[in-house]
């Protein structure tokens, strides 16, 4: 949208976390925020069930089948049909569910259901933390941003670090009006004609958000973190001698492969093990972690080509100097 338009802002919202619920406890404040008080003209796809840690997978088996919400203004939760219709009394809109993951509903958003028609694509807000490289690269909400960035449309991730076990409701309301404030200054400041750029803006749900002066906002870069163990096992009771196992691993130290898996199955359970992701004191200054453990705010740049390293760390002066040589 061109600077001085009067023209809506036209954004799409989607989300890893799926309808308004416990999982999504943001979105229908956010949508009520943006609409307005905001006055945006907002279509909302997201998928019909929770995608969280699916990253920017697509779908690229079977039918993606999709179906139509009309969520209310109370909490959101509302009437679904395989068929569009006229809004009922309280019926704030009309979403669209789709049995998908969220990159795969950004693309059919912006490339067939809407195509032309939006500005900006905003993921989230998600119900966690997308902060230092092994959540960021793990997670829904950015992969929806990726593949809308992928699709030439200037995209934001947005999320809402769960830094208690319990978050008031009263802190829903200044998380979505700093949100919006940054987005704005975000979109003012946008490169007209660069759309590879994508922002992630992590919000740490703490009691500073209610504070008088506000929240501190950093621009941050991502802490470069590493998984730990990501599954435990699940114990198996069940008789499974006349089981057939599909994989035969063999005893370290040589014997007979199949004593290794006499009466188990191999069943594992995703469980993943946050004790260094969310340690205080590993994550640099200046980085995404960072800020959230100093109750602050990270907005982090990303581009889609994310995985070419900086042109200073490999500097090419011609074609051939880029060239493999194997003596």
């Amino acid at each position: 949208m061109a600077p001085g338009s009067t023209r809506k802002l036209r954004v799409l919202l989607t989300n890893d976390d799926g309808p308004p619920g416990p999982g999504s406890p943001y979105l229908i404040g956010w949508y009520q925020h943006l609409t307005q008080n905001l006055g945006w003209d907002l279509k909302v796809v997201i998928p019909s069930t929770q995608k969280s840690w699916i990253g920017g997978a697509f779908h690229t088996a079977g039918t993606i089948n999709g179906r139509y919400y009309y969520p209310k203004d109370t909490d959101g939760q509302g009437e679904i049909s395989s068929s569009r219709r006229g809004l009922k009394e309280g019926e704030i809109g009309e979403w669209v569910l789709l049995d998908a993951s969220p990159a795969s509903c950004a693309n059919i958003a912006l490339q067939n259901l809407f195509p032309g028609e939006i500005d900006l694509v905003i993921s989230g807000p998600n119900f966690g933390r997308n902060a230092s490289s092994a959540l960021t690269l793990s997670s829904g909400t950015l992969g929806a941003a990726f593949s809308s960035s992928l699709s030439g449309v200037r995209s934001i991730a947005l999320s809402y670090g769960n830094m208690t076990e319990h978050i008031p409701t009263t802190f829903h309301k200044p998380a979505f009006e700093l949100s919006s404030r940054i987005i704005q200054r975000l979109i003012e400041n946008w490169s007209p004609h660069d759309n590879r750029v994508l922002y992630g803006i992590n919000i740490p749900m703490v009691e500073r958000l209610l504070h008088e002066d506000g929240m501190r906002v950093y621009w941050t870069s991502v802490w470069k973190s590493n998984y730990r163990r990501m599954f435990t096992e699940v114990p198996q009771v069940a008789d499974n001698s006349s089981r057939t196992p599909d994989v035969i691993v063999p005893r370290e130290g040589g014997g007979n492969p199949e004593d290794a898996l006499e009466g188990k199955d191999l069943a594992f359970r995703f469980n993943p093990d946050y004790s260094e992701l969310l340690s205080k004191s590993a994550p640099p200054e200046g980085t995404d972690s960072w800020a959230l453990n100093v109750d602050a705010v990270s907005v982090t740049p990303y581009l889609t080509n994310f995985a070419e390293l900086p042109e200073s760390e490999h500097s090419f002066s011609s074609l051939q100097d880029r060239e493999w040589k194997f003596e």
